[in-house]
């Protein structure tokens, strides 16, 4: 099969969708040739079989380019992935859908607005990592895990685990680093951060009121973050997104012990890592994607 992708970035050093690389190296093993539009280009090494193509920037050019590049790569592709983006399928979704061209969306988020709606209209398929990943209603909804790459994250029984503890995401009132914080503080544990946004002053102020020791590591590369899995002692998560989230799945897959307040994620640490390996992996997700847009 030929395949063309749709999503934001393609850069390998990303902090948030570096892992995406990843998928596309795993896609170009089910499919003959591989045709990538993004948003934005930066550093790749991907296989032979890859063209990746930006639109530039602006909405006007950018639909405009996506519409050019449709028409001129008409013949070089059979289906579309669309990862995350659904502004891709409000685009340009009539005009697949009148090329025949089956549509997987793939979409992990609370939000539903007029965009998602849209685009689950024209999508063949929307793939999720949980129930709780996609809140729209419809048929077309298909959860198939959240494709972790579990050879990547993974032990290493050489690098010794300290006594700190670790907490990973955007810097954002949702992630609920602040109840991290207090449950630090109230045992007396050091806490390192992983990530960053618009709360992190607010946070380090919170720090200094509550006198315990913590830092914040700021945005990390997917080799920075496994590192820090590998590293600490436990992962305090107290997100509420209310959806299943992948850094508790990447810590697991880590070897690293997990406190969750989310009753879903609280169900996974008990299960442990083969049952992430077995039910999450980036290797078993993408040949169930590709088999239902061949089908």
């Amino acid at each position: 099969m030929r395949l063309l992708i749709c999503t934001q970035a393609i850069d390998h050093n990303d902090p948030a969708l570096g892992f995406f690389h990843r998928w596309v190296e795993e896609f170009t093993k089910c499919c003959e040739q591989v045709e990538v539009l993004c948003l934005r280009e930066g550093e790749h090494n991907l296989p032979k079989n890859v063209t990746v193509h930006t639109l530039g920037s602006g909405r006007i050019v950018r639909a405009l380019q996506l519409l050019r590049y449709i028409v001129v790569f008409r013949k070089g592709y059979d289906a579309v992935f669309v990862h995350m983006n659904p502004e891709y399928l409000v685009v340009a979704g009539w005009l697949w859908r009148l090329r025949g061209k089956k549509i997987a969306l793939w979409y992990t988020h609370k939000s539903v607005d007029l965009k998602l709606r849209i685009a689950e209209h024209f999508a063949t398929f929307v793939f999720t990592a949980s129930k709780g990943s996609f809140r729209l209603e419809s048929k077309k909804v298909e959860v198939v895990g959240h494709g972790i790459d579990a050879e990547f994250f993974s032990p290493d029984v050489k690098v010794p685990r300290s006594e700190h503890w670790l907490s990973v995401g955007r810097l954002m009132k949702s992630k609920r680093h602040d109840l991290a914080m207090r449950v630090a503080a109230d045992v007396k544990k050091e806490l390192r951060i992983a990530g960053e946004g618009p709360e992190r002053e607010r946070l380090k102020a919170l720090a200094r009121e509550l006198g315990t020791s913590v830092e914040f590591l700021g945005a990390l590369t997917q080799e920075q973050l496994r590192d820090e899995y590998r590293s600490a002692a436990l992962l305090i998560h107290r997100s509420e997104t209310g959806s299943l989230d992948k850094v508790v799945l990447e810590a697991l897959l880590c070897d690293l012990p997990v406190d969750s307040t989310n009753s879903e994620c609280k169900e996974i640490a008990a299960k442990g890592r083969e049952y992430v390996r077995t039910h999450h992996s980036l290797s078993s997700l993408i040949p169930r994607i590709v088999e239902k847009l061949t089908v």
